[in-house]
Order: C-alpha cells, then sequence, then structure tokens
C-alpha cells in the first residue's frame, strides 16, 4: 500500500500542549502517500528486455533481404517509444502528498514533479473530513474542509485504501480533538 505512517501516536497524550504545532512540537501524526508503482524498475529492465527479444523475433525470418531495413526503423521506433512512455510514466509518477497532524494544526504538502510545491493548512478542531462513496470523480473520494477551502486527499490511491486512510485518519483526528 503506498501509504506510509511516518509518525503515528496512535492516541492523544495526557498532557494537552504535547503535541502543539505553536509550541515547535512533532507532529501527532504524518502520513506520506503516493501513487502505486505496478512495474518496478527491475520490471521495467526485463520489459524493455523481453519487448525487444519480441519485436525482433520477425526480423529473424527477413534477415539479409531488404524488407529486414523496411521493417527495423518501425521496431526500433517502437522500442524507444515504449520505453521514451514508460520513463514518462515514472516521472509523472513521482508525486507525493504529506499529512502532519499536530493539536491545533493539520498541513496538507503535495510535491508534483516539475511544479512548485503547494501547502494547505487549517486547524484540525474546525476541520470536516468526507468520504464521498461515489460523488467524486473517484470511488471513495476523500476531502478534508476547513480555513473556506475543500482539498482533495489521495485521489490517486485505489478506493480500498482511500476508505482505510479514511478510517485512519477518522480516528486520529477524533483523538486530537478529544484532548483539546
Amino acid at each position: 500500500m503506498p501509504v506510509e505512517w511516518v509518525i503515528d501516536q496512535i492516541k492523544a497524550p495526557d498532557q494537552s500542549g504535547a503535541f502543539s504545532y505553536a509550541s515547535g512540537a512533532a507532529p501527532f501524526c504524518e502520513i506520506r502517500l503516493w501513487p502505486n508503482r505496478s512495474l518496478p524498475a527491475r520490471g521495467f529492465v526485463f520489459f524493455i528486455a523481453a519487448t525487444a527479444v519480441m519485436l525482433a523475433l520477425p526480423l529473424i525470418a527477413v534477415l539479409g533481404s531488404p524488407v529486414w531495413w523496411g521493417l527495423l526503423p518501425f521496431i526500433l521506433g517502437t522500442l524507444a517509444l515504449t520505453w521514451f512512455l514508460l520513463r514518462k510514466s515514472y516521472r509523472d509518477g513521482a508525486m507525493e502528498e504529506r499529512l502532519k497532524l499536530w493539536s491545533d494544526r493539520i498541513e496538507v504538502t503535495r510535491i508534483e514533479p516539475n511544479q512548485p510545491e503547494t501547502s494547505w493548512s487549517a486547524n484540525p478542531y474546525w476541520l470536516r473530513l468526507a468520504l464521498h462513496p461515489n460523488a467524486g470523480p473517484v470511488e471513495n473520494y476523500i476531502t478534508l474542509r476547513g480555513e473556506d477551502r475543500e482539498i482533495e486527499l489521495g485521489a490517486f490511491l485505489s478506493p480500498d485504501e482511500r476508505t482505510d486512510l479514511y478510517n485512519a485518519l477518522e480516528s486520529r483526528l477524533i483523538a486530537v480533538q478529544a484532548r483539546k
């Protein structure tokens, strides 16, 4: 699952100001989210090699004839385009979302390739966490509303992962709000 709990205190401490952003304390919890990687780096190398072999097989039948020279540019172009598009997919998938939760602040930072980093913050006491099973652009769409703004969270995750994330965030927000 492309969700990593960097810091997870599970329950709020007895001391009310222990996780205060204003006091400079560490967050109550920190979550890092990233898109799924269905093809790891080793798989990429294997896939390109297997594709090259499969594309070269038809060339064996016409080896030494003028047809070989006619097919070669198309086969090399297909291989190069496949390699280029897979690499582009890796670069585009270098997106990351980080959520940090303190007793007096929640902060979401979105990092995308070739784009400036965007941040949003609100007071968790007034925050509204919502799961939209069928109303959003994706199934089980998660939104956070606070400070007169609504943002999406983890839209690149699978529906089951978004449901798990929603449940985990809801329990942590309840724990933090209970200590206020």
